[in-house]
């Protein structure tokens, strides 16, 4: 999850860099100096530059509409579970990426306040939970055994036909599996659902078919080897009337990796926030979200 955060990084602290644009100069040198006007000039006429004052835009008009008390401490909660899962080297590893725990908390605000403007621009039908049921599959919890040959697995699967127990099978994990950051737990692994993206799919789809206590009486093949899936806890798929609040937030986490999706929805913001743009010579720069923002009659502050 730390990856989530930290992939807009960069970004993020251009956007602060921009921010603080200015008249003031930068450095002095023999001959000249180099004034945050100057600046500001060469940075808005790169496709970079341009990209950062929109989101500059965008987050402000997030903020404005969807910012909140609730808001605020949801996103306190999240940092404070960051911050005490790494510990003393929090601020080790913000630096690697280039963040500070400022930026980093303020890119979780805005990844909190699009998901807001999300749920409240677009809303989730019967036919996307339709549609997502076909493919859904409850949290289940297996345990496993992984090996380079396939008559390893079968071995393993005729002692697992004489004593198919939990005991017997942690044994065996032990005994034959070359997943050495499973063999030593008896296999096993998190628990997962449909929406995982950590596991091999083949080895998703043979487990998802065993119910509780059952294990595979074939090997799996995978791109590591060859598996032994024996099925800890399956509860069912039951009924969709039953999982509608999961299936309704699976829903919206798909959607909000939709770069199509996102695109409408902030559009639907920017115009709601009616947005006035002084600096002529970045009167279309919300043209992409298909906006066209109002255009003040103040001149170009390049000089």
């Amino acid at each position: 999850m730390m990856k989530k955060w930290l992939l807009a990084a960069a970004s993020l602290l251009m956007v602060v860099t921009l921010a603080g644009c200015g008249s003031n100069t930068i450095a002095t040198l023999k001959g000249g100096k180099v004034t945050q006007d100057e600046f500001y000039k060469e940075i808005k006429e790169t496709s970079a530059g341009k990209q950062q004052v929109q989101q500059m835009i965008l987050q402000k008009a997030l903020q404005e509409q969807y910012g909140s008390k609730s808001l605020t401490k949801k996103i306190d909660k999240t940092y404070n579970t960051y911050k005490k899962q790494y510990g003393s080297s929090f601020t080790s590893v913000l630096a690697q990426s280039g963040l500070t725990t400022s930026s980093f908390k303020n890119q979780i605000t805005t990844q909190m306040l699009a998901n807001a403007a999300l749920k409240a621009n677009k809303k989730v039908t019967n036919a996307d939970l339709k549609k997502q049921w076909k493919t859904y599959e409850p949290k289940v919890e297996v345990q496993h055994i992984l090996v380079e040959k396939k008559d390893t697995a079968e071995t393993v699967i005729s002692e697992l036909k004489k004593d198919n127990s939990t005991k017997n099978f942690t044994a065996l994990a032990k005994k034959y599996s070359t997943d050495t950051g499973t063999k030593k737990d008896g296999g096993k692994l998190p628990v997962f659902d449909s929406t995982d993206t950590s596991l091999d799919p083949t080895f998703k789809t043979a487990a998802f078919k065993l119910k509780t206590n059952e294990y595979t009486t074939t090997p799996v093949k995978t791109s590591y080897g060859y598996h032994v899936i024996r099925m800890i806890k399956n509860p069912g798929k039951g009924k969709m009337a039953d999982h509608k609040k999961t299936l309704t937030d699976q829903v919206y986490a798909k959607w909000a990796n939709d770069q199509t999706v996102m695109a409408k929805v902030y559009t639907k913001v920017l115009k709601k926030a009616d947005v006035t743009i002084k600096d002529k010579d970045l009167s279309d720069i919300l043209s992409s979200y298909g906006v066209n923002a109002k255009k003040s009659s103040a001149k170009s502050s390049s000089k």
